[in-house]
């Protein structure tokens, strides 16, 4: 799920020292600017920014925490079987027990022409959130998937081809997202969370699947879609606002992220909880390229990313500080301009899951303020193709696929 450009504004530092909280922003925005057409400065943005900065020295720290591995119980898993007389496609959706993963989810569930897999972490809240919203009884099936943890995401590929279902589409859309940490926390293999999650757990399920969507025998609508996000291209406001994405060479990824080896950092500096974040966004859009460029000729299927818009009230941001999550959907909604529903988030990415015209391969898809889609640009970073190639060699390591 994307975050929106007064998102990356207001995310501390780590050490909260008021050269890197950015204010003072006065220039006026333009109607597409969130949207990552253009560069340009925010009115109002200042505002914003020097409340959260006043409320930054009244937080708790945020202890560090490793992620434990939860095998999944035996009442997640798929069933065994699937009807012969079930023609609807089926589509993964990761992290669809909320947000813009289930907005997405009940569109493409609603149409009866989908069954989505909710790849969720907690079953339980999975499985309340499909019926709260209405979906259908027989159009989903929910199977525990952790990824940041990589033996649940091999159990996860398992549990789905037992289902008997043969597989469409991958979504890659959970994220974890922690702006106010001061400190690292890590995944069950011993990687810093937030890529470690984003970027290697997806990387390993999007790699395993693709045995499977590939060997499909109906060609028609194969596609592996990765959200993407606007603070990740610099050429954005967003991406432009500290701290801001950069990879680097890709040091402390070589070295592991465990911040015993090296640094917990991509590119090797100390810990920052949003560009932590900022930088899985980059290496999420930097593997669709790649992945366009391995298989998209030799297999047919679609490869694309996407950012639905700022959904200001997502929870995502539900490590924020309070005072931001109070004051950015109503900065968003009569400031900015900027504002996306979850439900108007997820139609566009149902879009680019079924949609016959969005069925290009490589593209980075943005929706304008009439809510028409059009190919957007990418930074100079989040389009490096040489920097691409060695952001997969090195994740085909630290996941075991080389």
């Amino acid at each position: 799920m994307s975050t929106c450009a007064v998102a990356a504004l207001s995310s501390p530092p780590t050490s909260f020292t008021s050269e890197r909280v950015t204010s003072g922003i006065t220039a006026s925005v333009q109607p597409s600017a969130f949207l990552g057409t253009k560069i340009s400065v925010c009115k109002g943005a200042s505002v914003l920014s020097r409340a959260v900065s006043a409320s930054i020295s009244r937080q708790p720290l945020v202890a560090p925490i490793r992620a434990q591995g939860v095998a999944a119980p035996a009442d997640t898993k798929a069933p065994t079987t699937t009807k012969k007389t079930d023609t609807k496609s089926t589509v993964i959706i990761t992290g669809a027990s909320s947000g813009l993963g289930l907005a997405t989810a009940k569109v493409l569930a609603d149409s009866g022409e989908w069954h989505v897999i909710m790849a969720c972490r907690d079953f339980l809240k999975a499985e309340r959130a499909a019926r709260a919203v209405g979906m259908p009884k027989d159009s989903y099936t929910v199977i525990h998937c952790d990824l940041s943890s990589l033996n649940s995401v091999k159990q996860f590929v398992d549990n789905v081809r037992q289902s008997g279902r043969p597989l469409d589409v991958l979504v890659c859309n959970a994220a974890v997202y922690l702006p106010t940490a001061k400190e690292p926390r890590y995944t069950a293999d011993g990687f810093e969370l937030s890529v470690g999650t984003n970027h290697l757990g997806h990387f390993l399920l999007a790699n395993m699947l693709m045995e499977d969507i590939q060997h499909k025998e109906n060609d028609t609508n194969r596609r592996v879609i990765i959200v993407g996000s606007i603070t990740g291209n610099t050429n954005t406001i967003a991406g432009n606002v500290p701290p801001k994405a950069n990879l680097g060479d890709l040091r402390g990824l070589a070295g592991g992220l465990d911040g015993v080896r090296s640094s917990v950092m991509i590119d090797g500096g100390e810990f920052d909880g949003a560009k932590a974040y900022k930088d899985s966004k980059v290496c999420n859009m930097l593997t669709m390229q790649e992945m366009h460029r391995r298989f998209h000729e030799k297999t047919g299927v679609t490869f694309a990313s996407l950012y639905p818009g700022c959904i200001a009230t997502t929870g995502l941001f539900r490590e924020h500080y309070q005072l931001f999550r109070t004051l950015f959907p109503p900065f968003q909604k009569y400031i900015t301009k900027g504002y996306v529903s979850e439900e108007e988030a997820g139609k566009r990415l149902a879009q680019v899951v079924s949609d016959p015209t969005l069925n290009k391969s490589g593209v980075y898809w943005s929706w304008n303020n009439q809510s028409n889609s059009f190919e957007n640009e990418l930074s100079q970073e989040a389009s490096d193709a040489e920097k691409a190639k060695k952001l997969w060699e090195i994740s085909e390591k630290l996941v075991n696929l080389s």
